[in-house]
């Protein structure tokens, strides 16, 4: 007989939720930009996502059996998201082994460490994507054309992304709204097509997996802080539209930003957060070395998330 009196705060009510339920959901609301994936880059896109997911599963399930001595919890689909999010920050002619490592430092570095789910401080994919960057830059950032295949996956002809065009030659380079919106267009894999990605929003949404502020708060603060730029200087800064659907703004904003754990729990706390990533990538975009900074970003917030938390808490009940 269970002896143990079990408390915990009110109000006692249960709304249905579990962490599979949300987990899964997240996992049915990629899948449109998956099969998009799989259509501009092929076999690549199938084995950089196979490869990361069964990496990151294995490596969390060794961790909690032979290290953590308790019973693995991989059926929850944290690690399967872990490893889809990682594998949709990386190009598609990625060899397998640098995948791994990627995975290793996801889950061995992102994850783990810290208790495991609900206990990490920053959003384990990007932990594993920004060490794969600084690690091996070259292959980081060696972008496939898309739809231009070859039997060696490794071996596809390249090209260069949007923000690397525009960063080097300034807005007059820039591709077509409807590139953006299709995908068709160099990147990482989760990149490609913002109509799957915003379609991916609209689902979590009606399921309530997400709110609303933290996905606005970033896109919105990204298209006023650049649209301001582009306002005083046309010529070298691009249109607010172009860094909206470019790059991993949107992947990043709909599904690392909103990630339960590494974000603030008040409305008003992560109105907050999603306006600093939002500043932040602007910045990196605008003026720093790397063309992309929606992975520094959300990073640098996340470890401010502690502080959002205790400053801006949500009202007590009753009170």
């Amino acid at each position: 007989m269970d002896n143990h009196l079990y408390v915990s705060p009110s109000p006692h009510i249960h709304g249905g939720d579990s962490i599979s339920r949300n987990m899964y959901g997240v996992l049915i609301a990629l899948i449109p930009a998956f099969l998009m994936s799989l259509y501009y880059f092929g076999v690549g896109a199938l084995v950089v996502t196979a490869v990361s997911v069964a990496s990151c599963v294995g490596i969390e399930y060794a961790v909690e059996k032979f290290l953590m001595k308790k019973e693995p919890a991989i059926w929850d689909g944290s690690a399967v998201l872990t490893g889809v999010l990682l594998a949709f920050n990386l190009p598609s002619n990625l060899p397998v082994w640098i995948v791994i490592i990627g995975a290793l430092a996801a889950i061995g570095i992102g994850k783990m460490p810290f208790g495991g789910l609900g206990n990490n401080i920053f959003n384990p994919a990007l932990v594993g994507r920004v060490f794969l960057l600084i690690s091996f830059p070259a292959q980081m950032t060696t972008w496939p054309v898309p739809k231009v295949m070859s039997l060696d996956y490794t071996d596809a002809e390249t090209g260069a992304t949007i923000l690397s065009v525009l960063q080097a030659g300034g807005a007059t380079s820039a591709p077509s709204y409807t590139d953006l919106l299709l995908g068709d267009m160099g990147g990482s894999l989760g990149e490609v097509g913002a109509v799957a990605l915003i379609l991916g929003l609209i689902y979590m949404l009606a399921r309530k997996i997400i709110t609303w502020h933290i996905p606005v708060a970033v896109l919105g603060t990204v298209l006023v802080f650049t649209g301001i730029m582009h306002a005083v200087n046309p010529t070298e800064y691009a249109h607010p539209v172009l860094h909206l659907f470019s790059g991993g703004l949107i992947l990043g904003a709909v599904f690392m930003a909103t990630d339960y754990v590494t974000s603030p729990m008040s409305k008003s706390g992560m109105i907050v957060y999603g306006a600093g990533i939002g500043l932040l990538t602007s910045l990196i975009r605008l003026f720093g070395a790397y063309p992309e900074g929606v992975s520094f970003a959300i990073l640098i917030m996340n470890a401010l998330t502690p502080l959002i938390n205790n400053y801006m808490k949500p009202k007590r009940f009753g009170k």
